[in-house]
């Protein structure tokens, strides 16, 4: 009967730990992500980078990040950026970003593998309310005096739901 008994409590234990290990893991992420490649790593002033996500919980709290992706060799320790927000049936709200990508002292910021390194930025410094359901559109352009602005990979938004 002792047998039995460990068995069962053996079986309870590893059901318990499957509970809180596994089953969270299962959880689906709250996070949207766009990026778009800039062609031959030149950036033209004139070209718009353009995405949209949809929100449907407006009781929500959602963080909205810069993705950009550049080459050892940029040229400078910023950029500065338009960006552009607009939500459903509005007008797009267009915000000027100067984005510090490093200095000299410390070098770049953000992850580096081989050449290309990835930062990612706030835009916001406290959590966004969306008090609207629906799709929003978002678009990127650089406004730099290097024209096109050499050696930018990619430039995306990253919006994540904040977890209750």
């Amino acid at each position: 009967m002792s047998s039995v008994m460990i068995s069962y409590r053996n079986l309870v234990v590893v059901f318990f730990l499957f509970c809180i290990v596994v089953l969270p893991a299962c959880k689906q992420l709250d996070t949207f992500e766009f990026n778009q490649a800039i062609p031959n790593h030149a950036w033209q002033s004139n070209t718009k980078l353009k995405g949209s996500f949809n929100i449907e919980d407006t009781a929500a709290l959602y963080n909205l990040s810069i993705v950009l992706r550049h080459t050892d060799a940029y040229s400078f320790n910023n950029i500065w950026l338009n960006v552009g927000l607009q939500f459903p049936n509005d007008t797009m709200q267009l915000k000027k970003v100067n984005l510090a990508l490093g200095d000299d002292a410390n070098g770049w910021e953000g992850i580096g593998i081989d050449d290309i390194w990835e930062l990612r930025k706030k835009l916001n410094t406290q959590p966004i309310h969306f008090n609207k359901k629906g799709i929003y559109h978002f678009e990127f352009s650089h406004i730099m005096r290097e024209d096109p602005l050499q050696q930018i990979v990619s430039v995306g938004l990253r919006v994540d739901k904040i977890p209750e």
